[in-house]
């Protein structure tokens, strides 16, 4: 598992949209989480009036109701951040663990949890988050286990193709001779074998999950003001997009770059992932001994 995370590391650094991917991500990343600590005003503090332009003083100028943008901006994004992990998680281990026991089990468990995962898929994703939070009401934590539970249907049947693949394996049939608990199985047979998707399905989710719960802020169904955060922060200032663009653009920029950066760090790490498999299965090929090299047994015992 370490040697594969190495290698993927590696050769996403070695490809430039991964390098751009992984500093894109980092800046996001680090401005959201330190943004709280440095900003130069209270977020919810009035310091001047609505939609003044950008100055020495406020450095992005105000926002409707005439709060520093800046300070908003950098105090905004580690609970978008901080969700969407949550979120991704949630969904992509809870999808992962039922693919690869669909995958594994087949049979009667196989058809329980895939024709479970269509009903749910085929339902729109966003009205059914709506629902659930107009009945119990926008708590972040609600919006959380939503997200998650948007990813679990669609990753689940990923994995349960990867597990599929994976468990015709002699190397599992093989622990399964031996009479292997399945659990272990999994863990240390199946498992170590989808890291790959894993790796790749997180890199996808957690840029949806972004998405999708600044969507809901800016419907008003995420954190609610006075509260900083972005997607509240683009529904709250849309209306003086004229007077004063940055409380809208900023926002907007910085979940664009976050996105933008996590398909391209997936992307690359898929590339890499798969160019490693490529060079595995070459090397493998080279080391395999030519017929037309090797010598020819004679009747004597000898080699010609």
């Amino acid at each position: 598992m370490r040697r594969q995370l190495s290698g993927a590391v590696g050769g996403i650094l070695s490809l430039g949209a991964g390098t751009v991917g992984l500093a894109l991500v980092l800046f996001v990343v680090v401005l959201a989480l330190i943004g709280p600590f440095v900003r130069p005003y209270s977020p919810t503090a009035f310091v001047g009036m609505s939609f003044a332009h950008p100055s020495a003083r406020y450095w992005l100028g105000t926002d409707v109701l005439g709060r520093d943008t800046l300070s908003r901006v950098l105090a905004g994004g580690w609970r978008i951040l901080v969700m969407s992990i949550a979120a991704t998680l949630l969904g992509v281990g809870t999808g992962a663990l039922l693919g690869i026991t669909a995958g594994y089990s087949k049979g009667v468990i196989d058809d329980a949890i895939m024709r479970t995962s269509d009903v749910l898929m085929a339902f729109p994703q966003l009205i059914l988050a709506l629902l659930f939070i107009s009945l119990i009401g926008p708590k972040l934590w609600l919006v959380t286990i939503l997200v998650g539970a948007i990813h679990a249907p669609q990753v689940a049947r990923v994995f349960r193709g990867a597990t599929l693949r994976v468990a015709a394996e002699d190397f599992v049939r093989h622990a399964e001779s031996l009479g292997v608990a399945t659990w272990r199985i999994i863990l240390r047979e199946i498992l170590p074998n989808v890291t790959t998707p894993l790796m790749v399905e997180l890199g996808l989710r957690l840029a949806y999950s972004v998405t999708l719960i600044t969507g809901l802020s800016f419907l008003g169904f995420g954190v609610q003001p006075p509260t900083a955060d972005w997607g509240t922060m683009i529904n709250e200032n849309r209306i003086g997009l004229m007077a004063s663009p940055w409380p809208v653009l900023v926002p907007i920029i910085l979940i664009a770059l976050l996105t933008i950066g996590m398909n391209l760090l997936t992307d690359a790490l898929s590339r890499a992932m798969l160019g490693r498999g490529r060079r595995v299965e070459l090397v493998a090929l080279d080391d395999k001994p030519d017929p037309a090299d090797a010598g020819m047994v004679v009747a004597g015992g000898g080699t010609r």
